[in-house]
């Protein structure tokens, strides 16, 4: 590349932003702040665009992207040999976008990314990005099984947190989910398409509520403010809902006029319990420092599976219940004939998993650290009638040391970022015949195997569960086997 003596000044206008960007070309190579176009030629999980730049030789990963759209973007990072770029326009769309957006915030909302792709296109996506990771991690041959999709595509998901804010600074109350890559900046998701419409009226009808009453907001740097966010789950089988309005203490606004207008709404469910939850945490999260029931009770139930689940605010549960049951039909396929055995089920949730397995199992044992997640297992579990399932709040690291019974096989479903290393080494250490992995972060799963492997366990099989339609996300199911000398 010849050095030139000049250099650039651009200027864009997006939406409510604006970004001037200065670039020079003195000297040869990219540098922070550069506008350039291309073609995305690849998404990696996480949703990772790659656009190959041929003056450079390398790829540049640009976020928030669909395979084939040609896009202009800026180089904001430099991770030690990757660079990495912001989405700034797409200048045209990808031969894979063949539906029109099904809602109005689309595609300013990072929520649901590839809504206008075919399903099967989605699916097709996520099970090459799924295997080409498995494919790196595994160090022999294995069976990759493909995806099984969701049974609904929208309307699907049991659980959504709303945040209070505003559109633009200044601007009108608003009540949804945040723009894409901003962290501030909130879109009123009022005809949100992942959620059931009950969902969408109930957050409209708070919204109205608020914007009427000129009630604050939580502004996190300020760490002042009222309105913090709206958790709302609904039993996708049931038809329960449970309505968690979530706000700081910093004001005395009385919300019992709204609990009115909420059960005044014509909806196909019905709603259970609307809570109070008080919460001053600095941090962005959605917790409770104290619960006041203001109609109600604290807690809905959803049905899996021929079985009852008592759910409660802060509870994991898997959040599309009719992909849940085809992940779990997996996991007993996976698992395979248990009779006369006993299985650990390590981060157990709400139990949903051990109690699937318990009626072909001698006995299963539960571990979950949320106490409230623990508690409603054990509720569930007699509400379903099991007598074989046990479970323990607690670390899995340190809860391991004070169970008595030793497992014959072992269910992970872990966060998001894996089994922590030295948890791990203690579960290896059992050293039982079959470990059925659930990982929602393909990624961290990768990692997981690959001390797994080293410690005598080889890949059987796997197989994708879209859970997440329209989103980033997808579920994996790996079938792990102890290698017998």
């Amino acid at each position: 590349m010849r050095r030139l003596n000049a250099s650039c000044l651009f200027f864009y206008v997006i939406g409510n932003e604006s970004f001037l960007y200065s670039i020079s070309i003195l000297e040869v190579g990219m540098k922070k702040g550069q506008v350039l176009e291309g073609k995305i030629e690849r998404v990696d999980f996480p949703n990772k665009g790659l656009v190959w730049v041929p003056e450079e030789k390398t790829y540049i990963t640009v976020k928030n992207t669909i395979p084939g759209q040609k896009i202009r973007f800026v180089i904001n990072k430099f991770k030690h040999s990757r660079r990495e770029g912001r989405l700034l326009e797409v200048l045209e769309k990808s031969p894979l976008e063949t539906r029109d957006p099904v809602c109005s915030i689309f595609p300013a909302c990072g929520g649901c990314m590839y809504q206008t792709m075919p399903y099967d296109a989605q699916l097709k996506m996520k099970a090459g990005q799924v295997k080409n990771i498995i494919d790196e991690a595994v160090n022999k041959d294995y069976v990759f099984e493909g995806i099984k999709g969701s049974p609904k595509e929208f309307g699907y998901r049991n659980k959504m947190e709303f945040s209070f804010g505003d559109e633009y600074k200044d601007g009108p109350l608003s009540l949804g989910l945040h723009k894409k890559g901003s962290t501030y900046d909130v879109l009123t998701a009022g005809d949100c398409k992942l959620v059931h419409k009950d969902m969408n009226q109930i957050l409209l009808c708070v919204l109205e509520y608020f914007r009427a009453g000129n009630v604050s907001y939580y502004k996190k740097m300020q760490h002042t403010g009222y309105l913090r966010h709206l958790l709302l789950r609904r039993g996708d089988m049931t038809g329960e809902i449970l309505v968690n309005l979530v706000t700081t203490t910093q004001e005395e606004i009385d919300v019992r006029p709204l609990v009115e207008k909420l059960l005044q709404l014509k909806l196909e469910g019905r709603i259970v319990g609307v809570l109070h939850i008080l919460n001053d945490s600095l941090s962005d999260v959605v917790q409770s420092d104290e619960t006041k029931i203001l109609y109600g009770q604290d807690y809905f139930y959803e049905k899996l599976l021929e079985m009852e689940f008592k759910i409660t605010p802060f509870s994991f549960f898997q959040p599309n219940s009719r992909a849940a049951e085809i992940l779990y039909n997996t996991v007993r396929e996976y698992i395979g004939d248990i009779q006369n055995m006993t299985v650990f089920d390590l981060f157990s949730g709400t139990g949903t998993i051990a109690q699937v397995l318990s009626p072909v199992a001698k006995q299963v044992i539960g571990v979950e650290i949320v106490e409230e997640a623990v508690e409603a297992a054990q509720e569930n579990a007699r509400r379903n009638g099991l007598k074989n399932c046990r479970f323990i709040a607690g670390d899995v690291f340190k809860v391991l040391d004070e169970i008595e019974e030793k497992p014959d096989v072992i269910v992970l479903d872990p966060p998001r970022d894996g089994v922590h290393p030295k948890a791990l080494r203690k579960i290896l250490d059992y050293q039982v015949d079959k470990i059925v992995y659930i990982s929602c972060k393909v990624t961290s799963l990768a990692r997981d195997l690959e001390m797994m492997q080293e410690r005598g366990y080889e890949v059987v099989k796997c197989v994708a569960v879209d859970q997440f339609c329209s989103t980033v996300h997808v579920e994996t199911v790996v079938l792990m086997s102890r290698v017998r000398d």
